[in-house]
This record gives C-alpha cells, structure tokens and sequence, in this order.
C-alpha cells in the first residue's frame, strides 16, 4: 500500500508541476483580471482586440463586461469554461479561423446588450415573442469589434 501512495503522490506532483509551468507559460494568470490585453494573449484574437480598440465600447466595456454574465459565479464559471475550451482548441489545433463565438457565449453576449442598453432596448422589444426576437448583433455586428 505504500509504494502505492508514493506513486499516487509522485504522479500528483509531476501532473501539478506540468499544470502549473504551463499555467504560467500560458499567462493563465492574466486571466484572472479584467485587462482586455488578456484577451489577446494568442495570436487568434488580433483581430477582436484591435476591433475592441477602435470599436465604441472601447470607452465603456470591457472584454467580460459583454462576454461573460453579471453575477459572479456565472462570470467565474464561464471564465473557467471558456479558458478550457480556448486552452483545448489552441493547443490540439481544432478551432475555427476566424474564430468563430459559440451559441452558450452569443446568448450571454445578447443578455449583456439587452442589460445595459435596457432603456431603449424595452421600446424595441416590448412586443417581442419567441418567435419575432431578433439578436443585437443581426444589426449591430460589429459595435464591439470594429471591423
């Protein structure tokens, strides 16, 4: 049973170890703030960053103030989610150039327009249903990435 135990501990550590240099490796950490320049750490998101710099919202939003939800958890979460998924995608090469925004992130996207464009959004949409809701972005494309 001890060999057993030296072995689970070894293999925790070497797994921590590999975990943590490519964290750093990474800048996994850069993650944890808020800085757009985070955003652009892989070469994939040039373009929406340099979009983000000449876009509107530039004076007024952040990267997860559109990206991810309000409240904290499903910030957290979809962070955690997300560097996932974007860890995965960049590191086996299966990714969509350009990159491409899913369903899960295109809907929190949505929320966060209709959030803080509440006042005039309520004049547009008061009569909406299921079936005549129409996206943000099927009009107004390229307001955080200017293309």
């Amino acid at each position: 049973m001890g060999k057993l135990f030296l072995l689970l501990y070894i293999f925790t550590g070497v797994a921590a170890g590999i975990g943590g240099a490519t964290f750093y490796y990474a800048k996994g950490y850069s993650y944890l703030q808020d800085d757009p320049a985070a955003c652009d750490n892989c070469h994939i998101m040039d373009n929406q960053y340099n979009g983000w710099q000449r876009a509107s919202h530039r004076s007024v939003a952040t990267c997860n103030d559109c990206h991810t939800p309000k409240s904290f958890a499903g910030k957290w979460f979809t962070k955690g989610l997300n560097g996932w998924n974007h860890s995965y995608a960049f590191t086996s090469g299966d990714f969509h150039e350009p990159i491409q925004v899913n369903q899960r992130n295109r809907d929190i996207l949505e929320e966060n327009c209709r959030y803080c464009h509440a006042t005039v959004v309520s004049n547009i949409t008061f009569h909406e249903t299921e079936n005549t809701r129409i996206q943000c972005t099927s009009c107004h494309r390229s307001v955080g990435h200017m293309k």
